[in-house]
């Protein structure tokens, strides 16, 4: 990716070998400021949840390697996916919780389709007592 002109002036030459998906998933998630958990506090203030199913982290490592992106091609993919969620996340009231899933990053399936909605619990009413409580 250099022009010789620029290679001629380099004293060293180093040989690197491509991270593997196994290398791009544990950047994803390892370091302390880890891009998947800069994402989950940034909701988390928000007071909604954020999870990455293994399967999704594997399958963005995937597209990374097959786009030959490496490392840094991880943040881009990773913008794509949660710009819907991290625009429409504050707004949505009933929404605590996103799980962002395989199909999510194929594409195959929104992420705000994947919200998991709270629902008001229901109040037993007199009739649905237990047997036991009614009588």
């Amino acid at each position: 990716g250099l022009i010789p002109e620029f290679v001629g002036r380099l004293p060293m030459v180093a040989v690197l070998e491509a991270l593997t998906e196994d290398d791009l998933v544990r950047i994803l998630t390892e370091p302390k400021n880890a891009m998947i958990r800069q994402y989950q506090k940034l909701l988390a203030m928000e007071g909604v949840e954020l999870e990455f199913t293994p399967a999704a982290l594997r399958e963005l490592a995937r597209e990374a390697v097959r786009r030959e992106t490496g490392a840094r091609g991880l943040r881009s993919l990773l913008e794509n996916i949660m710009l819907d969620v991290m625009y429409e996340a504050p707004r949505r009231r009933n929404a605590e919780r996103y799980v962002i899933s395989d199909t999510v990053v194929r594409g195959h399936q929104s992420a705000l389709d994947l919200a998991e909605k709270t629902a008001p619990k229901a109040v037993p009413k007199a009739a649905e007592k237990p047997l036991e409580e009614a009588g």
